[in-house]
C-alpha cells in the first residue's frame, strides 16, 4: 500500500499570505497608478464577500446566496451614517453588526427549515434589496440612490485615497486571519465532519443547526464590513449595485477559487473583478459569463484553483513510502484506561415503518463489563433498535434508560452528549482528516472553547485542541495504531478505519458503545484484532452493545446474546444456550450455521 509521508517539518506558512497582504497594503508607497489601486480595492471588498460565502458554502456545507444582500446592508448602514456625519469607525462597527444580524436572522429559519431552505431564504433577501431601499427614499435616496458620502475621516481628520486604500486592505487580512484561524480550530475540523456526514456529526454530539448557523453568521460579518468600506469608495450607493447578478458572480467566485479554502477567495475575487474590467461589453454577457464560470468549475475543478495548487504543493513537498502493508506500522496496545461504563436498559419498544412493524416489545439490558450482542437475520430490526437507542429514530412506544437518565425524546446530540457512542455499518471517517484528527473529533463537545478564543488564537483555544491531540495519541496506542496518527484516514485499509471508528467512539468519554457490524468486510487476522480491542474494553469496564453478522465472532466474545427475529426477541442468554436453542436454529440458523456450531463445538476439527 502506498502511504503519503511528509518530506518536511510543518512551519507557520501563515506568514506567507500574511507578507503578500502587507506588500499589497503598502502599494501606494511604489504604485503612483490611481486606477490600478481603486481595482485592488475592489478586489479586497469582493474577497471579503467570498472568503464569507466559503465559510458557509465551503465548510459548513450550505448553499447561500446572500452576501450581496448583506453587503448592501452593511454599506447603507454606514453611507446614512457617513451622510450625518459620524467617523468610520463609528460607520463600520455598525455596518459590522448589522451585517451579522442580518445573516442571524436570515440563517436562523433558512438552517432550521433545512434541505434548500438557507438558499432560498438568501436568494429572496436579495431580491428583496430593492424594494426595502425604496421604502425609506428619505434616508437611502430610493431607486435614485445615495449620494453625497463623504471621504472617510477618524476623529474628524480626514482621510487620504491612499490612507484609505492601506485601511480597506488592513481590513482585509484582519478578516482572512480571523477566518483562516476559525478553520484551523476545532470548530474548523467540526465542520468538516458535518459537511461529510451530517449523521455522523449528530453521533458525535454536534448540534448540527448551531454549526452552520454559526459559521453562517461567521461568513455574514465580513460581507457587512465590506459594504461599510464600499460605501466610502465612490461616496455614492446605488440598489442596483447588489443585484441577483452580483449574488451570482459571488458565487462563481468562490467555486473557481475554491470553495473549500479561504485563500482561495483571493484568487477567485481576482479573476471576477480583474476579468470583467479587462473584457470590453462584459456586462452585455455577465451572466453567461459567470453560469459558465459556475457549470465549468463544478464539473472539472471541484477544488477550485485553490485545490489544484494544493495537490502541485503536496506533489512536491510530499513523498510517498511504499510500506507493505499498513499493519506494519501497528505496535503493541498500550494498556487501556478505565471506562465508566453505564446500565443499558430498552423495554418495550415498538417501532413501525408504514404497515411493517419493525420491533414489537423489544427489551434489552447491557451492563458495564459486558459485551452484549444483537444477532438476527437481515430486516430482524437490529440496527433499527440502535437507531433508537440513539435517538436516529424515535420510538412508537417503550422507554430507554442509560443509567438513570431517560433518553426517549432527546435528540441524537443530546443522546451522544449523554454518554452513548455508536460505530456504522460503512465506516464514517472523513476523508480530509488524518487519523489522530478523526478521533479528537469526538472531543469537541467534551472540551468546549469560545468561537472567539478560536478565532483570536487564545490560549484556551491552543490547549484545548492540544488536549484533544494527546487523547487521540493515547486512544490509538490503546488501539495499537499510535504509528497511523498523522496518515490520512483515506488512506487507511477497512480494518484499520474500523479500529479507528472505535477509538473515536471511546474519545467521547462514553458510557454506553454501539458498534454496528464492526466485523462486515474483514478479513480473517483483522477479525482478530478487532475482537482483542473488544474484549480489552470490556475488561476496562465498557458496556459494549454488538450487532454482528459473525456467529463465531460474536460467540468467543460475547457475554449475553440477544436474537431478534421479524421484530420479536426470540432468546436471549448467555452464548452456550442461545446456540442451541431450537427456535434460534429453526428461524435464524439454519443447517450450515448449525454445521458451524458443531465445527465450534469441536475446536474446528474436521
Amino acid at each position: 500500500m502506498r502511504i503519503s509521508q511528509t518530506a518536511f517539518q510543518r512551519g507557520p506558512f501563515w506568514l506567507i499570505p500574511l507578507a503578500f497582504g502587507v506588500a499589497v497594503m503598502l502599494m501606494p508607497l511604489y504604485v503612483g497608478d490611481a486606477g490600478f489601486l481603486r481595482m485592488i480595492i475592489s478586489v479586497a471588498l469582493m474577497s471579503m464577500l467570498v472568503v464569507g460565502l466559503n465559510m458557509t458554502f465551503g465548510y459548513a456545507g450550505e448553499l447561500a446566496l446572500g452576501q450581496s444582500a448583506i453587503y448592501a446592508v452593511g454599506a447603507y448602514a454606514a453611507g446614512i451614517l457617513a451622510v450625518d456625519g459620524l467617523d468610520l469607525p463609528v460607520t463600520f462597527v455598525v455596518a459590522l453588526f448589522a451585517g451579522a444580524a442580518v445573516g442571524l436572522l436570515t440563517g436562523i429559519p433558512g438552517i432550521r427549515l433545512g434541505s434548500w431552505s438557507l438558499g432560498m431564504v438568501t436568494f429572496f433577501l436579495v431580491l428583496l434589496i430593492p424594494d426595502v431601499v425604496n421604502l425609506f427614499p428619505a434616508a437611502t435616496g430610493g431607486a435614485v440612490g445615495l449620494p453625497g458620502i463623504p471621504l472617510p475621516s477618524v476623529f474628524g481628520v480626514q482621510l487620504s485615497s491612499d490612507t484609505y486604500f492601506m485601511v480597506v486592505i488592513a481590513v482585509a487580512i484582519i478578516f482572512f486571519a480571523l477566518l483562516r484561524n476559525y478553520a484551523v480550530s476545532r470548530h474548523g475540523a467540526a465542520l468538516k465532519v458535518m459537511r461529510e456526514s451530517p449523521v455522523l456529526a449528530r453521533s458525535l454530539g454536534y448540534s448540527v443547526p448551531r454549526l452552520k448557523l454559526t459559521a453562517y453568521v461567521i461568513g455574514a460579518t465580513p460581507a457587512g464590513a465590506a459594504g461599510a468600506l464600499f460605501a466610502y469608495q465612490d461616496g455614492y450607493i446605488s440598489p442596483l449595485s447588489f443585484g441577483f447578478q452580483m449574488a451570482v458572480a459571488i458565487l462563481a467566485a468562490s467555486i473557481i477559487g475554491g470553495s473549500e479554502s479561504i485563500y482561495g477567495a483571493v484568487i477567485g475575487a481576482a479573476i471576477l473583478v480583474i476579468g470583467p474590467l479587462r473584457t470590453a461589453g462584459f456586462q452585455q454577457y455577465s451572466l453567461i459569463f459567470f453560469g459558465l464560470l459556475l457549470v465549468v468549475g463544478g464539473l472539472f475543478f471541484t477544488g477550485g484553483i485553490a485545490g489544484i495548487m494544493r495537490k502541485a504543493v503536496r506533489r512536491f513537498l510530499v513523498k510517498d513510502e511504499l510500506l507493505p502493508d499498513v499493519r506494519a506500522a501497528m505496535s503493541a496496545p498500550a494498556a487501556v484506561v478505565r471506562i465508566d461504563g453505564a446500565p443499558l436498559a430498552a423495554s418495550g419498544i415498538e417501532k413501525s415503518f408504514g404497515g411493517n412493524r419493525a420491533l414489537a416489545g423489544v427489551d434489552l439490558t447491557a451492563n458495564p463489563g459486558e459485551v452484549t450482542a444483537l444477532i438476527g437475520p437481515n430486516g430482524s430490526g437490529k440496527t433499527t433498535l440502535l437507531n433508537i437507542i440513539s435517538g436516529f429514530y424515535k420510538p412508537d412506544g417503550g422507554t430507554v434508560r442509560v443509567g438513570e437518565t431517560d433518553m426517549i425524546g432527546l435528540k441524537p446530540h443530546r443522546i451522544a452528549s449523554a454518554g452513548v457512542s455508536r460505530t456504522f455499518q460503512t465506516p464514517l471517517v472523513p476523508k480530509s482528516m488524518t487519523a489522530a484528527e478523526v478521533v479528537a473529533s469526538a472531543r469537541y463537545t467534551r472540551a468546549r472553547n469560545s468561537v472567539a478564543a478560536a478565532m483570536l488564537r487564545l490560549p484556551s483555544g491552543r490547549h484545548a485542541a492540544r488536549r484533544d491531540r494527546e487523547e487521540a495519541l493515547r486512544l490509538l496506542a490503546t488501539m495499537g495504531i499510535v504509528e497511523l496518527a498523522d496518515r490520512p484516514a483515506s488512506e487507511l485499509p477497512l480494518g484499520t478505519r474500523r479500529i479507528l471508528e472505535v477509538a473515536r467512539a471511546l474519545a467521547g468519554d462514553p458510557a454506553v458503545v454501539l458498534l454496528d457490524e464492526p466485523a462486515s468486510g474483514l478479513d480473517e487476522s483483522e477479525v482478530v484484532a478487532l475482537s482483542e480491542v473488544i474484549l480489552r474494553l470490556k475488561d476496562a469496564g465498557a458496556t459494549i452493545v454488538i450487532v454482528e453478522h459473525n456467529f463465531e465472532m460474536v460467540m468467543s466474545i460475547a457475554d449475553r446474546v440477544n436474537v431478534l427475529h421479524l421484530g420479536r426477541m426470540i432468546a436471549s442468554g448467555p452464548p452456550h444456550a442461545v446456540r442451541n436453542d431450537p427456535e434460534v436454529v429453526e428461524s435464524y440458523l439454519g443447517k450450515a450455521a448449525r454445521e458451524q456450531l458443531e465445527r465450534h463445538q469441536n475446536g474446528g476439527a474436521e
